[in-house]
């Protein structure tokens, strides 16, 4: 599958917003309110389409792919590049993922050529789909720390 990546729009944030994934992943769900979709308009948050334009997914970058209680637990005071996915219901788990994020990686090695920070990204640890992914593609686990449910933040270069 080709991914290209697009500016977050009002229609690919709206639909992004009302995925449905289903247990346990439902913890990732989120509501559509004039919130959410402020902060998928006003934040860096990118859409990923495929060859026919349809979206496939999103990237964010910053404060957005942060856990905002991972700042009670000092898991964010180094200097990184974070970064958070979502991956349209339907194509997880159909073994598109490590193609998915090598496109969201090589994208962000482009956009911060001149900073050469290393990347981190936070999970929960439920998520082992995910978590062996990103071992896959090059990241370690750093830390742990409990929020609504528990996460790691995992981190690369």
């Amino acid at each position: 599958m080709q991914f290209y990546s697009r500016k977050m729009n009002e229609m690919y944030a709206t639909e992004i917003l009302n995925w449905k994934y289903e247990e346990p992943y439902d913890f990732y769900n989120n509501e559509l309110c004039d919130e959410s979709l402020k902060e998928f308009l006003e934040s860096p948050y990118y859409s990923i389409v495929n060859d026919q334009e349809e979206l496939v997914g999103y990237f964010c970058t910053g404060t957005s792919a942060q856990v905002p209680k991972g700042h009670d637990y000092g898991v964010y005071i180094d200097e990184c590049i974070d970064v958070g996915i979502g991956m349209k219901p339907e194509l997880t788990g159909k073994g598109y993922g490590a193609e998915f994020f090598s496109f969201v990686l090589n994208h962000l090695q482009n956009l911060q050529q001149e900073k050469n920070c290393p990347l981190r990204l936070t999970v929960a640890t439920f998520n082992t789909r995910a978590i062996h992914l990103y071992e896959k593609l090059g990241f370690k686990k750093v830390m742990d720390f409990t929020a609504s449910t528990e996460f790691i933040t995992m981190r690369k270069g």
